[in-house]
């Protein structure tokens, strides 16, 4: 198969699709890899590593989407790249579609296929390709947070894990996720004071028993979250649900009650964000102040930390994109059904219900999309 990585062009966004070491994997299984020159510069890869490893250095993208089958990406697909994007030509990324509705209809509109990895499963019901930067970006959130939270960055000047004599920062986590456990374990292990609501009380036993007796745990409910906002120092957002906007947990009208210069970091906001008053932000102008509260709402995170963040991302999308050229890209999806799960549109059809239901388009059933789209 012909297989193609264009350089990402989100804002400040440096991690790659596929490292050179997963281009020799494919390679060695005959496919034909197409990677744009300088794609790999961020997690220090150049162009002659890719050469090294049986890859075609393209000089631009035109070339890596005319050329490929399968465009293997990390963010979403911005404008120009999916002008460039063909009926049948499939494209695996994320996608979170459900908040993003110029995405979705120019999807739709190419006749592509959209494999999303935030909405491929696993045997055991998790979400496999989602997971790697969910822990990356739980883990930096707290870095965020004490960032923002000092008084030059808007914050309230609280240092996380306090002083002799004063108190540690109040940490507030909201999911208790895969983001949420891990942010919950890095604020411990700074120091902080930490409160983490669930709707769920099914994990909270299991954080408790490893974080220990400076993890406080509970129900989310608005009762809950409006009583632990009014102390937090800092709040994390790492509410999901897979494939559709994330729930809203904290109103404007909430702000009001909190500690002036606290700091909001929404890792949802991929998904429309948990806060009533986010809005996406870039890492070139990553926070704002709204209400004299700080809000931190990158939208990827991850890409600031590219080398850490693709090679995990690749350990866990390697094995897919092997499947996906190997058998055919409409012939593995019919054959894995945890691999079905992240088609979101196919051939002009929305395949994912939470999408189709979001953004108001008819639902489609995977395998009926797929079995219309076989040669």
């Amino acid at each position: 198969m012909r297989i193609g990585v264009p350089r990402e062009i989100k804002d400040n966004e440096y991690r790659v699709g596929l490292t050179p070491e997963s281009v020799r994997e494919l390679v060695a299984l005959g496919h034909r890899v197409l990677v744009e020159t300088r794609a790999g510069v961020g997690v220090g890869a150049d162009d002659a590593d890719y050469r090294a490893a049986g890859a075609v250095v393209a000089d631009a993208a035109e070339p890596v989407f005319a050329e490929s089958e399968l465009i293997v990406k990390v963010k979403e697909p911005l404008a120009p790249e999916r002008a460039r994007l063909r009926a049948g030509q499939a494209i695996f990324t994320y996608l979170h579609l459900a908040p993003d509705p110029q995405q979705a209809r120019e999807l739709v509109a190419s006749g592509a296929i959209a494999i999303a990895y935030e909405t491929v499963t696993s045997p055991a019901g998790g979400l496999p390709l989602l997971a790697p930067m969910s822990e990356v970006a739980g883990r930096m959130s707290i870095q965020v947070a004490a960032h923002f939270l000092e008084r030059p960055h808007g914050g309230r000047g609280v240092l996380i894990p306090g002083a002799t004599g004063v108190s540690p920062a109040r940490i507030l986590v909201l999911g208790a996720g895969v983001v949420g456990s891990n942010a919950a374990r890095i604020a411990i292990g700074m120091g902080g004071e930490v409160v983490l609501l669930n709707r769920s009380p099914a994990p909270l036993p299991r954080l408790k028993a490893e974080l220990g007796a400076r993890l406080r745990t509970g129900i989310s409910t608005a009762e809950a979250i409006a009583e632990q906002l009014r102390g937090a120092d800092a709040v994390i957002g790492a509410a999901l649900v897979p494939g559709a906007l994330a729930p809203m947990l904290v109103t404007r009208a909430m702000l009001a009650t909190m500690r002036p210069g606290a700091v909001l970091v929404d890792v949802s906001i991929d998904q429309g964000g948990c806060f009533e008053t986010s809005r996406p932000t870039t890492h070139s102008d990553p926070a704002y102040v709204l209400d004299g509260i700080v809000h931190y709402c990158v939208a990827n995170m991850p890409g600031a930390v590219p080398r850490t963040s693709t090679y995990a991302l690749n350990n866990a999308t390697l094995p897919f994109v092997i499947e996906l050229a190997g058998r055919g890209v409409v012939e593995a999806l019919l054959a894995n059904e945890h691999l079905r799960n992240g088609l979101n549109v196919c051939r002009g059809a929305v395949t994912r219900p939470e999408v189709a239901q979001a953004l108001g388009y008819p639902f489609t059933e995977p395998l009926r999309a797929l079995r219309n789209a076989a040669p």
